[in-house]
C-alpha cells in the first residue's frame, strides 16, 4: 500500500467520524478520557488537516459534481462496505440479518450496477451498520478509554483494535495497483467529506466545546450501536469505566 493511499484511507475515517458530533449528548460527567491533554492536541491536528486539505477539496467536489453522480459514488462505496457488514453479522450471530444484507449486496451489485443504484433499499433491504468494534463489544469487550488517533480521529480502545479487522475486510485494500487503489480511496475520501458539509453546521451551532461534544457523542453512539439501539440503562456508566 503506498504512503499516499494510506493517507487518503486515514483521511476518510477522520471525515466519517466527524459526523458523530451531530448528536445530542450530556455524558461529559464521568467520561473515560484519561488522555484528554493528548487527545485535545491530536483533535486540533486532525481538524487543521481537514481544514487545510480535505474540506476545500470536498467543497470543490460538491460544487462541480452533479448530485445524481455523487449519490451514485456514495452508493458504490456503501455497497462495498456491505462486505464488512455481512462478515460482522455472522460473527455476531445475526444470521437472518446476514442473509438480508447478503441479498442486499447481491441485488445492488447486479441490478444496481455495482452498487451505483441502491435498488435494495427501495425493496425494503435497508443498510445496516456493523463493524469489528461492535463485534468485539457483542463478545463482551469493554470500550476502554477514549482516544483520538492521528488521521483516524475519535476512537476508544476497543474500536482501535476493531479498526484492524475493518481494514482487512475492505475490498479496496486488495486492489493491487497502487495508482488505482490511490484513486479509489481518494475519491472515497472526497465524496464522504462532501456529504458531511451540511451536517457539520449542526455541530457549529450546538457545541460550545467541540472536542467534548464529539467525544461524548462518539462514546454514546458506539454503545448505542453495540446494543442495536437498546443499551441497558446502567450501561451508560460505561463512560466512567
Amino acid at each position: 500500500m503506498s504512503t499516499l493511499s494510506s493517507f487518503f484511507r486515514l483521511g476518510l475515517i477522520a471525515a466519517v467520524l466527524l459526523m458523530t458530533g451531530c448528536a445530542t449528548t450530556n455524558q461529559s460527567a464521568g467520561v473515560n478520557d484519561p488522555l484528554e491533554g493528548y487527545n485535545r492536541a491530536m483533535y486540533s491536528f486532525n481538524d487543521a488537516l481537514d481544514t487545510a486539505v480535505i474540506k476545500p477539496v470536498a467543497k470543490g467536489y460538491d460544487v462541480v459534481v452533479p448530485d445524481p453522480i455523487s449519490h451514485g459514488v456514495s452508493n458504490f462505496f456503501s455497497n462495498l462496505n456491505d462486505i464488512t457488514v455481512i462478515i460482522n453479522d455472522l460473527l455476531q450471530g445475526k444470521f437472518y440479518q446476514a442473509y438480508r444484507d447478503t441479498y442486499r449486496f447481491v441485488l445492488n451489485s447486479t441490478v444496481g450496477v455495482a452498487g451505483v443504484f441502491d435498488v435494495a433499499s427501495l425493496n425494503g433491504f435497508t443498510k445496516n451498520n456493523e463493524d469489528f468494534g461492535q463485534t468485539l463489544g457483542v463478545w463482551g469487550a469493554e470500550p476502554g478509554a477514549y482516544v483520538v488517533l492521528p488521521f483516524f480521529g475519535p476512537r476508544n480502545v476497543r474500536d482501535s483494535f476493531g479498526l484492524i479487522g475493518d481494514m482487512f475486510t475492505d475490498p479496496v485494500m486488495y486492489v493491487e495497483d497502487d495508482d488505482a487503489r490511490m484513486a479509489i480511496i481518494g475519491t472515497r475520501v472526497v465524496d464522504t467529506r462532501a456529504s458531511l458539509l451540511k451536517a457539520e453546521k449542526v455541530l457549529d451551532e450546538a457545541a460550545t466545546d467541540e472536542y467534548s461534544y464529539i467525544r461524548d457523542a462518539y462514546m454514546q453512539r458506539r454503545q448505542h450501536l453495540v446494543y442495536d439501539g437498546n443499551p441497558p440503562e446502567d450501561d451508560f456508566d460505561v463512560f466512567a469505566e
